[in-house]
């Protein structure tokens, strides 16, 4: 896979040797147990995938390269580059103006930027109207494009099906920048709707059966259909895509309910079921698949709490949360300093995203034992940070470096 290269602020040499160490250890990814780092009073169980994936320090490299070479011109972008505070603020640092928050309201309007701009497409993509917006103005829309190659293999995926009589049912958060921009891609080709979770799955499909009158589908799934949608006559024939941050296992979960509603509905076989529902299980991300089963990996460890690192507005890092407080105490935070000191911590509600301070998150006993792990979009270094915090509550922060060189030297 390709080497990215992204600034150091962003690495960290303790990460990227346990990952160096692990990568070499495992190199089909078949042990998804974590890694522990063992500082004695504290015992810190890293997750066997985390942190940056493909589409992230792709779209940072584009970024940083993009400030770099075009000195003295205004830079924009669309949005959010990626959902971490860090390096949203880095670029803000450096000069980058955002045209848009991350739901996609105007924070600078359009009729403000100029054919001499740049703007930035970020990692999640963009929407048809808003690329040809930037094309009509003169602003090469290709050169500075940071979207996700597993979001585009979505949108190529959707293409493929609709050239063959299939509407599309996207999986996904509908006010999520990248659910916006698939929306827009699977729309210009076919009819296409939204379902947010199994409980508007469950609804959508009772329409597809005629258990609820069509009329009523228009006001349910309001602004979450494509224009001129026919519920009588563009749900006959489906394939279903992801949101790609979205749990891999709701999505299978989704396309399964529906396409059993089908074979119910329709009559149909195992060699028929191809002419009214399409195969489309290639759609789902490869770094949300390994985050997620490492952290049903890791939670196979006796532990006494978990920490989920990532953005509050990051959707994988959410899911990765999710799955950690269904099986133990769960705190959510997007940097270090979000641990006060050793009695107070700054938690982040991955539903509300409210955030709280909680006394007394680490219970008191030795060893104590935590499960870290981090969304896509958190850099390694503030996992280190992490934990160096985390150490130093132990007075034990040497020992970091002393497990970091064990790993260097195996």
């Amino acid at each position: 896979m390709k080497q990215f290269n992204v600034p150091n602020i962003y690495r960290s040499p303790l990460i990227s040797a346990i990952k160096q160490q692990r990568k070499q250890s495992d190199k089909l990814k078949k042990d998804f147990s974590p890694t522990l780092v063992d500082l004695g009073p504290i015992q810190i169980y890293l997750a066997r995938h985390f942190g940056f994936c493909y589409g992230v320090e792709n779209a940072i490299e584009i970024a940083f390269n993009t400030i770099d070479s075009n000195p003295g011109k205004r830079i924009f972008l669309l949005s959010e580059m990626i959902h971490n505070p860090q390096v949203n603020k880095d670029l803000a640092e450096r000069g980058v103006q955002f045209l848009q928050d991350t739901y996609g309201k105007q924070v600078i309007p359009f009729e403000e930027i100029t054919g001499d701009d740049v703007v930035i497409i970020p990692a999640f993509g963009t929407t048809l109207e808003i690329e040809q917006l930037l094309i009509d103005k003169g602003i090469p829309t290709a050169q500075y494009n940071t979207t996700c190659p597993f979001v585009e293999k979505v949108w190529n995926r959707s293409e493929q099906i609709a050239e063959k009589g299939y509407s599309i049912v996207v999986h996904g958060k509908p006010k999520h920048e990248e659910t916006r921009a698939t929306f827009s891609h699977a729309s210009s080709h076919t009819p296409t709707i939204v379902v947010n979770d199994m409980e508007e799955t469950i609804a959508l499909a009772k329409y597809i059966t005629g258990e609820k009158p069509a009329e009523e589908f228009y006001t349910e799934f309001k602004g979450r259909y494509s224009k001129d949608f026919d519920i009588t006559r563009d749900l006959q024939k489906i394939g279903v895509v992801n949101q790609t941050t979205q749990l891999a296992s709701d999505t299978q979960a989704i396309s399964d309910y529906l396409k059993a509603v089908f074979i119910r509905h329709f009559k149909l076989t195992a060699d028929t079921i191809s002419e009214r529902f399409a195969d489309t299980r290639d759609t789902l991300c490869y770094a949300t698949n390994d985050n997620q089963t490492a952290v049903t990996g890791m939670l196979n460890t006796d532990a006494d709490m978990a920490i989920v690192i990532g953005g509050h507005n990051s959707s994988n890092s959410s899911h990765l949360v999710e799955l950690c407080e269904n099986e133990l105490t769960t705190y959510f935070i997007d940097a270090a300093d979000r641990l006060l000191n050793k009695a107070t911590i700054e938690h982040r509600n991955w539903q509300t995203k409210e955030l709280s301070t909680i006394q007394g998150y680490l219970p008191d006993k030795q060893p104590l034992r935590i499960l870290i792990t981090s969304g896509a979009s958190c850099p390694d270094a503030v996992v280190e940070k992490v934990v160096r915090k985390l150490a130093s509550f132990y007075s034990v922060e040497s020992r970091v470096d002393e497990f970091s060189q064990q790993i260097v030297n195996m």
